[in-house]
């Protein structure tokens, strides 16, 4: 449900941006895969960034609303938003693990 709620606000700002002619693919997605992986870990995490790819080719780039053929550049997109997005899912664990040793520390004393 976190996921599907994340893509879902992600999807909606990235329509306004491209309402307002912003053309950068993947800018609302990175939040989204962030706060799904704070909020219910690394599965999460990694379905939100494996389901921004086909959203994005087939919902923000042309021909919108088909998957049209990539091109070279977009295959490079793709590998960065995915290589940023996994530095995000191992941050986001490193925050989780980080906040269950501090409590286990403040109850143990």
């Amino acid at each position: 449900m976190v996921v599907l709620s994340v893509l879902g606000a992600a999807v909606g700002l990235r329509m306004l941006l491209d309402w307002l002619g912003a053309t950068v693919y993947f800018a609302t997605f990175l939040p989204a895969v962030l706060l799904a992986s704070l909020l219910a870990g690394v599965p999460a995490g990694a379905c939100a960034a494996l389901l921004a790819v086909p959203i994005v080719w087939w919902g923000f780039m042309p021909p919108e609303f088909e998957f049209g053929p990539l091109t070279l550049a977009d295959y490079n997109n793709f590998t960065l938003f995915l290589l940023g997005s996994t530095l995000l899912i191992w941050f986001a664990q490193l925050c989780r693990e980080a906040l269950v040793t501090v409590r286990r520390l403040e109850s143990s004393d």
